[in-house]
């Protein structure tokens, strides 16, 4: 009910009005059935302009800091994702890859649309980075179809760090379900999930034509991290012999 509230009647058009999405491909996303709706992740905003744009209710798999956030602001931002229908995942420690996968296959196993960002976070400059193959094992074990998705423009929109988004429009873009039923069966073996993984990887690169790189996102973010720690630490004369 509240879902159906939020994308017809408050956030839809809201959404359409600052962002004038121009929506390609819409007929690649299946009518009915379970299926797995894989994209890039530029922009907080991401959260919401697929599901404003879909024919049907979709699912994302939210980080679990979305509803444990401090203070008023955070109850309510708990309260919305809640509301919309996403569900928190924690992704710390070493069972947290198994959390994710059990919740996603309970959304498909209800017939439902699964929405996952492959990367696992969003991308901090605007580069597409490796896949997680999380999303490959949903897709073996559930046998569903996954149809990628490109989100072009909303990191110029509202780039991490930036609370409001600029007016301007974007695009969002569907490509032909992909099918991966010939690896019925294989979704334990590793080199099976990293072709999955990365043939889904190279779908939303050829819709988004953004930059590759070949390495994890929160491994990128972490060394930059640890960069910019280095670089403010005081420079320590060495004693002279």
């Amino acid at each position: 009910m509240f879902y159906n509230l939020l994308k017809y009647v408050l956030l839809g058009p809201l959404l359409r009005l600052v962002f004038r999405p121009r929506i390609e491909g819409l007929e690649h996303v299946p009518a009915s059935g379970p299926a797995i709706v894989a994209g890039n992740h530029l922009s907080f905003s991401d959260h919401f302009l697929m599901p404003a744009v879909l024919k049907r209710r979709i699912t994302f798999l939210a980080k679990a800091e979305y509803f444990t956030g401090p203070g008023l602001k955070g109850r309510l931002t708990a309260a919305f994702f809640r509301s919309a229908g996403q569900i928190p995942v924690d992704r710390s420690g070493k069972d947290a890859g198994q959390a994710a996968i059990r919740e996603g296959l309970g959304v498909l196993g209800k017939d439902e649309l699964l929405g996952i960002y492959p990367e696992g976070t969003r991308s901090h400059d605007g580069r597409l980075y490796k896949g997680k193959v999380g999303v490959a094992v949903m897709a073996l074990r559930a046998g569903v179809p996954v149809v990628p998705c490109a989100m072009i423009g909303t990191f110029e929109a509202q780039p991490p760090g930036r609370k409001l988004p600029r007016v301007r429009p974007v695009t969002i873009r569907f490509g032909e379900p992909l099918d991966f039923s010939r690896y019925a069966g294989m979704e334990n073996e590793k080199a099976i999930l990293r072709a999955v993984t990365d043939e889904i990887m190279y779908a939303i690169l050829s819709l988004s034509g953004q930059e590759y790189v070949d390495r994890y996102a929160a491994d990128v973010k972490a060394a930059q991290a640890a960069d910019e720690e280095r670089s403010k630490r005081p420079f320590r004369r060495l004693p002279l012999s």
